[in-house]
């Protein structure tokens, strides 16, 4: 395994549309969504480490999740591989602060960056593209995943790229989340492709996108530089993270970057962005119930999505197409078809629920 090869995860989120079992305090990529054993974030880093030597993974995340980390991966790293931020700044800071934390350890590191909480089938596929995408890495250019998109999806940024037969695809531009309009315009038009928001590149080809595109934020961390990786860190971060740009990686680097290529993705892949998500990713029964780690009777029932305390019974007699989410203190009951709504739901109720 290569020493030069590092590995970002982002792991700060809050998960609002897996409420009520996603909470702030203990969101979704900390919980088993999938029924398979293991959190979101245990099976991302698995994979990972698979690729990256496991002390080179870093995990962005927030300061009040870090213990919860350490419960979760505590056999496997050490608290120095955890970055977290005093404040919610979006992915451009926290990136470039690992970015840098990489860099003073090792100039001639390349990057793996992934979100925590995706969903990725095929691991072997998945590893084989990674490392077609570290080979491909210069001091220049920097690397996105593409999906082939499958429906106009509007919750997903659209890339577009040169119709070229080469594998590392030239990006032309980006395109925000589209109408369904939009999107069935960009997916009839071709060489469009969903962004996956997994990125590949050399540590100096992003810290020299940073320098260049977003200056004032570079600055900021850089004059922290020789506190990285020492016991000043801390120190540095509290003091100064509040006061970096709240903005995206996509909108400080990559919309602005001419030096930007697309690798196809040859591994299944899903953001888990709703529980309906969830729902399709899942083994049914007969009646094409999902039922994850619950104990459910289910009479004359279908099409519906079951997520319980393993040690609650339930019983279900005549719904189909709902999704029943039993978390600790909520009992949520929604049609499968409004789960986009459960986000704006949970911020509706919340203060209620509390009285």
């Amino acid at each position: 395994m290569d020493n030069n090869h590092f590995a970002i995860v982002m792991a700060g989120g809050v998960g609002a549309r897996f409420w009520p079992s996603s909470t702030p305090d203990y969101p979704k990529q900390f919980i088993d969504m999938l029924g398979n054993g293991s959190s979101l974030l245990q099976t991302t880093f698995s994979r990972l480490e698979k690729i990256v030597p496991t002390e080179n993974i870093y995990i962005v995340t927030q300061l009040r999740y870090q213990k919860i980390i350490l419960g979760q991966l505590g056999g496997k790293l050490n608290e120095d591989q955890i970055i977290s931020e005093p404040d919610r700044r979006n992915t451009a800071p926290c990136i470039l602060l690992a970015s840098l934390k990489i860099q003073k350890r090792n100039p001639d590191a390349k990057i793996i960056v992934s979100p925590s909480d995706h969903s990725i089938q095929n691991e072997v596929i998945f590893k084989s593209d990674m490392e077609f995408a570290l080979a491909s890495a210069r001091n220049e250019n920097l690397i996105t995943f593409g999906i082939v998109p499958t429906f106009p999806a509007t919750g997903f940024g659209y890339v577009s790229v040169k119709a070229e037969e080469n594998r590392l695809k030239t990006v032309l531009e980006f395109t925000e989340k589209p109408d369904e309009n939009k999107a069935k315009s960009l997916i009839d038009s071709g060489n469009y492709y969903w962004n996956s928001g997994i990125f590949v590149w050399s540590v100096n080809a992003v810290i020299n996108g940073y320098k260049k595109y977003v200056p004032k934020l570079f600055d900021l961390f850089n004059a922290g530089f020789s506190t990285l990786n020492t016991p000043d860190e801390n120190k540095f971060i509290s003091e100064n993270y509040h006061l970096a740009e709240n903005i995206s990686i996509d909108y400080a680097l990559l919309e602005k970057s001419n030096l930007i290529n697309l690798i196809p993705a040859s591994f299944d892949w899903d953001d888990l962005g709703s529980w309906k998500s969830i729902y399709d990713l899942n083994t049914k029964d007969a009646a094409n119930n999902v039922v994850i780690n619950s104990k459910v009777y289910l009479n004359q029932s279908s099409n519906n999505l079951i997520k319980s305390n393993p040690k609650k019974k339930i019983v279900i007699s005549g719904l189909s197409d709902f999704i029943i989410v039993d978390s600790e203190d909520v009992l949520m009951i929604c049609p499968i078809d409004k789960d986009q709504e459960v986000k704006s739901l949970s911020e509706k109720v919340q203060n209620k629920l509390e009285d």
